[in-house]
């Protein structure tokens, strides 16, 4: 029997906060997506999904107006009640359930990936085309700190033609933690290659556009593990640009987060922007005496030229704050007064034709050379 709190139902006004229902409380949907919801104006979260007991104990601790419910389609069964659905449910469930809101006639965000191919993507955005409805997917890191300062450093022109840009998302976890997005099934879309991958390649796409070829190397490397967890990935741009990813969780030194290589200078950067760490710590943009997504003077990337930034070469560069609420301020523009959502499921469509030619250069230890 679902639980629910005493919150009215009631029917939103046309100038009232949009409702929105989140399936899933788990990682994304209680770090990620509930505070965000919760601390954007114009939005309200309305109900949770999730069949745990104890996560519906949280949900309703952390946001107390909040109703919860056992199961996915408790929401849908009240579309009448909601003006947004988001999915932070486990990947294999993204497609079917986005479909469903969609034909709920709910506008949908879903966590990324979007879905399992390229195919299942653009037959989403099709759906959600015809039936002229928001589809977008929560690509968070677009609004990473130094991916902000990346992009401005780039389109100021401060590194002159970009040549090679790297970029990693390393961790140093040896003992596996289990879990869907662990599990070696197929069906589970795990392994580090969708999940952290999703987010190197649309960095990758977003900078620099479309991708012609693909080469990827992926293990399994720790004992006891399903799904890659030691991953690189070498793209080749249609403007010529090289873009080298890597994803592990068996890095036992760090690398740098970005080095970006251009014709007059480069830009190396060091640590992880800040905010999933205060969002993990229950810190939430808005607090009073909160800088939200700054980071410390020493944390800034260096920018320079035939030096190495480890000896203190090239000049430090201010680091512009993370803005994670940027996403969810943009989806409630865009279901107020129409127009294109922050990311887009053509967007990430593109994306996946990227992770599948690397699964399939991979698989048969070869460059695959993508159309178009």
């Amino acid at each position: 029997m679902s639980s629910e709190t005493s919150d009215p139902t009631g029917t939103a006004a046309p100038h009232g906060p949009l409702r929105v229902g989140l399936i899933g409380y788990g990682l994304a949907g209680s770090v990620f997506h509930a505070p965000l919801i919760a601390a954007t104006d114009g939005l309200r979260l309305d109900t949770v999904s999730t069949s745990d007991p104890a996560r519906q104990a949280q949900a309703r601790a952390e946001h107390p107006q909040v109703r919860t419910v056992d199961t996915p389609q408790a929401v849908l069964d009240r579309a009448a009640d909601l003006d947004l659905i988001v999915l932070a449910s486990p990947n294999k469930t993204h497609v079917p359930l986005a479909t469903a809101a969609l034909e709920a006639g709910l506008p949908v965000v879903v966590d990324k990936p979007l879905a399992a191919t390229a195919a299942e993507a653009e037959k989403l955005a099709a759906l959600a085309d015809d039936r002229g409805l928001l589809l977008s997917v929560f690509q968070n890191r677009r609004w990473d700190n130094d991916f902000r300062t990346v992009r401005k450093l780039i389109e100021d022109g401060a590194l002159g033609d970009i040549q090679r840009f790297e970029s990693r998302f390393e961790r140093w976890r040896p003992q596996p933690k289990g879990g869907w997005r662990e599990s070696g099934d197929p069906a589970e879309l795990g392994g580090l290659l969708y999940d952290l991958g999703s987010h190197l390649v649309d960095q990758a796409l977003t900078l620099f556009g479309p991708v012609v070829s693909v080469y990827a190397e992926s293990d399994i490397r720790r004992p006891g593990a399903e799904a890659d967890d030691d991953t690189f990935l070498a793209l080749t741009h249609a403007n010529g640009v090289r873009s080298h990813l890597w994803v592990s969780a068996t890095t036992a030194m760090l690398g740098p987060r970005f080095r970006v290589l251009g014709s007059r200078a480069g830009y190396v950067k060091h640590g992880l922007d800040p905010q999933e760490a205060a969002l993990r710590e229950g810190l939430r943009p808005g607090t009073e005496g909160v800088e939200w997504g700054v980071e410390p003077e020493s944390c800034r990337g260096r920018l320079g030229a035939g030096s190495s930034p480890q000896t203190g070469g090239g000049e430090p560069v201010p680091t512009l704050p993370g803005d994670y609420p940027a996403y969810y301020a943009a989806i409630a523009r865009a279901l107020r007064e129409g127009g294109r959502p922050p990311v887009t499921a053509t967007e990430a469509a593109a994306a996946l034709r990227v992770l599948e030619a690397a699964k399939r250069s991979v698989a048969e230890g070869r460059t695959v050379r993508l159309a178009g």
